[in-house]
């Protein structure tokens, strides 16, 4: 591969999660702090990312890899997010601002498909060169959180209080429009037009079969399940810090695409030296001492209990979700391979995150005192407790078996 294709990708993969790190992560704190929102509403702002999960492999499979180059259509979304971004940076609602936002993730969640076709399809050995591709993606979310709290202080006590976190959005918006723009300059990455793909195959009804096997099926409702406890941390966890006066909560949260990073790196041993169940189970156990961590933690002598809640998200995120992909291609084999996959991802990003927002928003406003006050203690009890719960069906009803590692 050509530096200046691994360059142009790089970037692309730069600006994809740039973008989606510089404004998911503080949301929370703006909806609540800016327009006034309950958990409902914050529920229901963070549930998008669900919808346009759903969305997306519609589009994708039945629209863009049969009609269109994946470059081109890449660039026309970041192009129609670029205006949405603006248009979220000056709602003055919540009202005015779920619309906006409901049409942004619509648009944004295919493309985390398209920029994986534009590289898949420059690339001559996947296996290998994709992850030096992929990792700049995980930089660009670290960077987009430090730019917000280091250079600009947005998300800063002041900044908050002055409503400055609509610059994300602003910022956002603008490298939106950059990769919009870069997106035509791209390799050519043409549709497939002969294959023919069906609805069927989009939200994986072949891979149902594989749901007779009891140890697929006890894992894939544990799929379901643990997004529960993932659903508290991405909508809540920004807010939290920033209630209970942790400073520059989007540089914290970057802590967590930190040791992603790390972990990612330790999953092969992890998996080759305790196997698939002890693995997936070590990352349970992350979930739950990470809430507990929050739970007792605060922004005075016990903060570094905050940031160890943090830095655990690359175990919690890595050991089971990442494991679970590949526990899930090594089950389906060559022909339900597609398939599987795309029924983890509808049963878990689509349907189980959006029950988790739902969830952790009535919780959450169970738990109110004000519109920016929680009692966050008893808060952060109940995905503990989700993720106790999951560890022990795990446990229990998943026999255990042999599973190669392949990445």
């Amino acid at each position: 591969m050509k530096k200046s294709i691994q360059f142009q990708l790089s970037f692309m993969m730069f600006l994809e999660f740039f973008i989606w790190g510089g404004w998911f992560v503080t949301m929370g704190i703006f909806l609540t702090n800016t327009l006034s929102t309950d958990g409902t509403e914050t529920a229901m702002a963070y549930s998008t990312q669900s919808l346009g999960a759903i969305v997306a492999p519609f589009f994708i499979g039945l629209i863009a890899d049969r009609f269109f180059n994946a470059e081109r259509i890449l660039g026309v979304l970041h192009l129609i997010g670029a205006i949405l971004m603006y248009q979220l940076a000056n709602a003055t609602s919540f009202t005015e601002f779920y619309p906006y936002v409901l049409g942004y993730m619509i648009a944004y969640m295919p493309t985390l498909a398209l920029v994986n076709s534009v590289s898949f399809n420059q690339l001559t050995d996947p296996s290998k060169q994709f992850s030096f591709i992929r990792v700049w993606g995980t930089v660009g979310w670290i960077v987009a959180g430090l730019v917000i709290s280091r250079v600009f202080l947005w998300d800063s006590e002041s900044g908050i209080a002055d409503g400055m976190l609509r610059n994300t959005f602003l910022m956002c918006g603008i490298a939106s429009a950059v990769l919009g723009l870069f997106s035509f300059t791209l390799p050519k990455t043409p549709p497939n037009k002969e294959e023919r793909v069906t609805v069927s195959d989009i939200i994986g009804l072949d891979a149902l079969k594989l749901l007779k096997d009891r140890n697929f099926l006890v894992f894939f409702f544990a799929s379901v399940l643990i997004c529960i406890p993932l659903a508290f941390y991405y909508q809540h966890a920004g807010q939290f810090l920033g209630e209970i006066g942790v400073d520059k909560p989007a540089e914290k949260m970057a802590i967590g695409q930190m040791s992603e990073v790390v972990f990612m790196l330790l999953l092969p041993f992890f998996f080759k030296r305790y196997g698939f169940k002890k693995t997936l189970l070590i990352g349970m156990l992350a979930w739950l001492l990470r809430y507990l961590l929050f739970a007792w933690g605060n922004s005075g002598d016990l903060y570094f209990m905050l940031l160890v809640g943090i830095a655990l998200h690359g175990i919690c995120y890595d050991f089971f979700f990442v494991s679970g992909q590949i526990y899930t291609d090594s089950k389906a084999g060559e022909k339900y391979k597609s398939s599987a996959q795309g029924l983890i991802t509808l049963a878990t990003y689509g349907i189980g995150m959006l029950v988790g927002f739902w969830i952790a928003g009535r919780i959450t406003d169970s738990f109110a005192i004000t519109e920016t006050e929680h009692l966050w203690n008893k808060i952060w009890v109940y995905p503990a407790i989700f993720a106790t719960v999951v560890f022990v069906l795990f446990a229990v009803f998943f026999k255990n078996e042999e599973i190669e590692y392949k990445n």
